[in-house]
């Protein structure tokens, strides 16, 4: 028994939501383990078309467990919302397990995620203002609230007091706010409690039990390296560590049972949110790579923001790989590149006249020019193709490119948004 993770390579947007929705036709569980609702994943299969941004990707497959484990900074109301849009939907009632040692996300993250950010101004970081990094400052300062505690009436509100202590004061000094009552949370906060009470357990002895007996686990990984908030592009990450290695903390299995790990990148470079962006276009030529990206153009799952987009970068993506410890990489989006007849690839970063193929910490990065390389073009539809033969000779070259600047063999090339529009190599 070897557990899969299933993370991204780059700024997040690579596509993780369709590898997870595909392997899941093998697996016996699903973890989201660690970020909240602040992204998105798009899946479109038999159903129709998705965006999950708290539900496991795995949903749509009835014979999976669907685990949201201690990791994540848990929406009531939004994972609730979610599951009744999917049964709206047609969609079978999936198989739901929520962690009771999962932390939850209360209300008054959600506005002094707001605040700051109207505070900052032009020197914001893009937040989705879903609340997750005063979340997990919470959690950190040991002042969060666990699902377990939403049962026992009285802890709950001693936990919800010990953390307005400070913040109220912060809301009435900083910000010129009105205080928070925790009592006035109360109501709200136990009705989502009774509705979220049958999908409560313990979700890591549930995972140690399916590993006894050889199940099929998959983690499945929020954003991706170059947001993490020790190995990216700090301080424009997010506030948890988006790496596989995160993954054995964030389900609640041994770190040991991680034996396979997929980097999801795309064939070329985008992202929503603040921060360096070596390889970013602009203009016509980044609105054209746009309006073609992905089913519906490159917006913001969770946002609708128009995503910055870039050429491929070796530099940014090989590193990714390597910090989350990749065993193989899925390719996605290369069929959107199929109108160009030349398309230019990072190879390497020119940083104070040096260049180098080693990707560097914030302060460095900022200085950081891309150095391009041309590939040809393959100026056609790849959409229908299902074998890594049939694929244009400059299709393939390109995808070998790719492999060999990773140093990462290439097990998966998505050519369209569908679940069945791959083609496996391994």
């Amino acid at each position: 028994m070897t557990i899969t993770a299933i993370v991204g390579a780059n700024w997040g947007d690579e596509g993780k939501g369709k590898m997870t929705d595909l392997l899941a036709e093998d697996a016996d569980f699903v973890v989201r383990f660690q970020g909240g609702g602040n992204a998105g994943h798009t899946i479109i299969n038999g159903f129709g078309k998705f965006a999950l941004h708290l539900l496991p990707s795995g949903v749509f497959r009835q014979h999976t467990v669907n685990v949201i484990g201690p990791g994540v900074a848990l929406d009531i109301r939004q994972l609730l919302g979610e599951r009744a849009r999917l049964l709206e939907r047609g969609v079978p009632e999936p198989q739901l397990r929520v962690s009771d040692r999962a932390e939850v996300v209360l209300p008054y993250h959600k506005r002094f995620d707001e605040l700051e950010e109207a505070r900052l101004g032009d020197r914001a970081f893009g937040s989705t203002k879903s609340g997750i990094a005063p979340f997990y400052a919470d959690k950190f300062l040991k002042i969060g609230v666990q699902v377990a505690d939403l049962y026992e009436k009285n802890r709950l509100r001693a936990r919800l007091q010990a953390a307005l202590a400070a913040k109220n004061v912060l809301l009435r000094e900083l910000y010129g706010e009105e205080a928070i009552d925790a009592e006035a949370l109360m109501p709200q906060l136990l009705a989502d409690a009774k509705e979220l009470a049958p999908f409560v357990c313990d979700t890591t002895a549930l995972l140690r039990e399916g590993m006894e007996r050889g199940a099929n686990i998959l983690l499945e990984g929020q954003l991706g390296a170059l947001r993490d908030p020790d190995h990216g592009i700090y301080p424009f990450t997010t506030s948890s560590s988006t790496l596989a290695g995160y993954g054995a903390v964030g389900a609640g299995v041994p770190a040991a049972s991680i034996g396979r790990v997929v980097a999801v990148t795309k064939a070329y470079s985008s992202c929503v949110g603040a921060g360096p962006f070596v390889t970013e276009l602009d203009g016509m030529e980044a609105e054209e790579l746009r309006k073609r990206g992905g089913d519906a153009g490159e917006y913001g799952v969770k946002t609708g923001r128009p995503r910055r987009v870039g050429w491929f970068d070796a530099v940014a993506t090989r590193y990714g790989c390597q910090v989350q410890g990749a065993t193989e990489i899925a390719l996605t989006n290369i069929d959107v590149l199929g109108y160009l007849d030349e398309i230019p690839v990072c190879g390497y970063y020119e940083i104070n006249g040096r260049n180098t193929a080693d990707f560097p910490a914030s302060a460095e990065l900022e200085r950081a020019k891309p150095v391009f390389e041309t590939l040809p073009g393959w100026r056609c539809d790849i959409s229908h193709i299902r074998s890594f033969d049939e694929l244009p000779k400059e299709a393939r070259e390109y995808v070998l490119y790719v492999e060999r600047r990773c140093g990462i063999p290439i097990g998966c090339v998505s050519v369209g948004p569908g679940r069945d529009q791959v083609i496996l190599r391994s």
